[in-house]
């Protein structure tokens, strides 16, 4: 454990921007952590618990998996990512394919139709229900002209324990009623909570240094002031660790030329590294 210590400090003094971390140990227990309670914008990683607050909109009974949504020219507005703005409107899908969509290619066309089914106040609440006490969701959709230097109020923000929170309960469903009871969700639910975060198709950050063959659950943001990514990994079926990285800061290049997402992205791959040659 001391040795991850020295590992987590170093990869943190070597870069020029701010790194906060959460990590929950699942194997051995205890956690590390850095700045993990300071709030941070969220990006991407925001998408989770939009996720889980609509899934207990479904087990509430007002919305339905099943419920087709309609694609209208009006959703891609104002959106950067994903494919959905690509396509030609008029295609009908599914509120269970949206949210996958949300989750494993970052749709923010999809991510609109789900929360449009939603408030952000709803989501806030749910938010809070669960204990994270640090996310406060702002946007249905994060404003395209954003600066570099942008305040923490003109964005979703979050925190990485509130993230590693979230995960450890959804986590903890797969054996453990109970927890899924505490999300408000049935374990069926949270089932496909975790297989869809298991879906995920961008293997930068958290998965980018480990075996190819490594099982994770993650979901990935990009922001204007830095990279994040959140998420469970584990080995042999069974969780090994969760971890939640928010790098802030982050400039355009450091002084060698290398881009600073590039380099943002390998710190939280350097660190989930860390994390797998350690915890086993």
């Amino acid at each position: 454990m001391n040795d991850l210590a020295g590992s987590l400090k170093n990869i943190c003094e070597s870069v020029p921007y701010t790194v906060r971390y959460s990590i929950l140990d699942k194997r051995h227990g205890g956690s590390f952590e850095l700045g993990a309670n300071e709030e941070t914008p969220s990006a991407s990683t925001r998408k989770i618990s939009i996720m889980l607050a609509a899934l207990k909109a479904v087990h509430d009974g007002r919305l339905e998996l099943d419920a087709p949504i309609v694609y209208e020219p009006r959703l891609r507005e104002e959106v950067a990512s994903g494919i959905f703005r690509y396509l030609t409107p008029g295609i009908s899908l599914s509120l269970r394919d949206a949210i996958v969509g949300m989750i494993v290619l970052s749709d923010n066309v999809c991510t609109r139709m789900v929360l449009e089914r939603l408030t952000l106040q709803e989501v806030n609440d749910y938010c809070r229900a669960v204990g994270m006490t640090g996310t406060h969701h702002r946007f249905l959709i994060p404003p395209l002209k954003l600066a570099p230097d942008h305040g923490l109020k003109e964005v979703t923000t979050t925190t990485a324990a509130d993230q590693t929170r979230l995960l450890d309960m959804l986590s903890d469903s797969r054996k453990d009623a109970e927890a899924a009871h505490r999300l408000g969700l049935t374990q069926e639910l949270c089932h496909f909570a975790l297989q869809t975060l298991g879906q995920q198709i961008l293997r930068y950050g958290i998965p980018s240094r480990l075996p190819y063959d490594t099982q994770f659950a993650t979901k990935g943001g990009r922001g204007k002031r830095g990279r994040m990514d959140a998420g469970i990994v584990f080995r042999a079926g069974e969780p090994l660790y969760i971890l939640a990285v928010y790098t802030d800061g982050v400039p355009a290049a450091l002084a060698d030329g290398t881009p600073g997402y590039t380099s943002a992205l390998e710190t939280i791959g350097r660190i989930s590294r860390a994390c797998w040659d350690a915890l086993q």
